[in-house]
């Protein structure tokens, strides 16, 4: 009887393998990210965390971990970052993290994790990439030939949307807001009751547009439900 083949834990996984496999330990699936959060008291609180995320992962924390401080939470991110995408060692990693921890992740009370992208829509996208590169200091995104990142890990991720014909009663310019797949619901209630419009739900688990009174455009986006179909905006 021959032995099935270990898996792979560097192959990239897709966005209902990565979710599913840390949901339950509070982390979630953002923008090709494992991300969560520890509510803290003090930046002396937020040191410790950090330095118990650290301790647990060793040097197996390179190329993967990013942790952003402040004085009242932590967020801690997983990636695989030379291919900007969720392998399976990230999910060992997240696993191995959440032990170290003797507090819950993204606590319920506590602000949900999100990311911001900015969209640029473009009949030439080669022809207006170079100008967002270089008047933002970006670098294309690894493994991604139409979207540009901060190799310093602090402005959002610029993407650019193919247009087949210019429209110039629309905005060009418009926000991608990608929450966890959770709190993508309550969040399109909560701009709709703040004044906002509905525009589409039409690739609605994906992405929802809405506008403010003045037409200005958002779309909140989820990963769910792009496994299976190749949608944008990029979740």
């Amino acid at each position: 009887m021959t032995e099935e083949p270990a898996a792979d834990p560097t192959r990239a996984l897709s966005r209902t393998e990565a979710s599913t496999a840390v949901e339950a330990l509070g982390w979630r699936l953002l923008l090709g990210e494992l991300r969560t959060a520890v509510e803290v008291g003090s930046l002396t609180d937020a040191a410790a965390v950090a330095t118990a995320v650290t301790g647990a992962l060793g040097a197996d924390a390179d190329g993967h971990l990013r942790i952003d401080l402040r004085g009242d939470r932590v967020e801690v991110g997983l990636q695989t970052r030379d291919r900007a995408l969720v392998t399976g060692v990230d999910v060992e990693l997240a696993h191995r993290a959440t032990a170290a921890l003797d507090r819950p992740v993204e606590p319920a009370g506590g602000h949900p994790v999100q990311a911001l992208e900015i969209a640029v829509d473009a009949l030439d996208i080669p022809a207006v990439l170079p100008f967002w590169a270089a008047v933002l200091d970006l670098v294309p995104q690894p493994g991604d030939d139409g979207a540009l990142v901060d190799p310093a890990g602090v402005l959002p991720t610029v993407w650019f949307q193919q247009m087949d014909a210019a429209r110039p009663q629309r905005n060009r310019i418009h926000l991608d807001v990608t929450v966890a797949h959770d709190q993508a619901q309550a969040r399109v209630a909560a701009a709709l009751a703040a004044g906002g419009r509905l525009l589409s739900d039409d690739m609605a688990r994906s992405f929802w547009v809405l506008a403010d009174v003045e037409g200005n455009e958002v779309c909140v986006c989820t990963w769910q439900d792009r496994d299976e179909r190749d949608v944008s905006p990029a979740g």
